[in-house]
């Protein structure tokens, strides 16, 4: 079964078309490098919580916006190998910093249980 890379962070609201270009373009870097499918989703929809939340897992701003996304691979071994490609590709670095602050990033790397 593949593996996934998931991902939830908090984008400001206006860099909506920025985030896209610059994920598109890190797609096509992942996609290189193993990556099965690269899924990016802006969130509208995302009621707060009681007691957690996706606004509150990010400690999403007023004005940012919670995008959840993940990473398709074929195995974790084929993650691993191509996140140090990534991480050196000087097209990754080239994308310029992160829109969002890493430190309030939610992200992990999970085996399939269930694909139907």
């Amino acid at each position: 079964m593949s593996y996934i890379d998931g991902f939830v962070v908090a984008v400001p609201g206006n860099k909506k078309e920025e985030y896209r270009k610059v994920a598109t373009e890190s797609a096509a870097i992942l996609k290189e490098h193993g990556a099965t499918r690269v899924v990016e989703c802006w969130g509208n929809d995302v009621p707060d919580g009681k007691l957690t939340d996706f606004k509150m897992a990010v400690k999403a701003e007023n004005t940012e916006t919670v995008v959840f996304s993940w990473i398709e691979w074929p195995s974790k071994a084929v993650r691993n190998a191509a996140n140090e490609k990534y991480e050196n590709d000087p097209r990754t670095k080239a994308l310029g910093d992160m829109l969002f602050d890493r430190n309030r990033a939610v992200f992990g790397g999970f085996e399939t249980l269930l694909d139907i």
